[in-house]
């Protein structure tokens, strides 16, 4: 499945902005990024297991709130970090 990365998690990923992982929930699909690029997981879920607050998650056009949801494997997950600043 097509994930998209942005900007400030890139060095995870060697500079790319699109990266493929596997999984039927997008749970699995942060997993198996983890498992490719060691850390990135973390910067966007928290102990608790909960999507970061300054992270936004869709799955095509959709934000999801609960990583628990499922794919059909057609979709684009796209990563979003808020800016900050001042």
């Amino acid at each position: 499945m097509l994930v998209k990365i942005p900007s400030p998690l890139r060095s995870y990923t060697k500079n790319q902005s699109e990266v493929q992982a596997n999984g039927s929930t997008v749970t699995e699909i942060l997993a198996d990024l983890d498992k490719q690029y060691p850390g990135i997981r973390f910067r966007m879920i928290d102990e608790l297991n909960a999507i970061r607050q300054h992270i936004k998650i869709y799955v095509d056009h959709t934000q999801i709130k609960d990583t628990d949801v499922q794919l059909n494997g057609q979709e684009v997950i796209y990563i979003i970090c808020a800016l900050s600043g001042g």
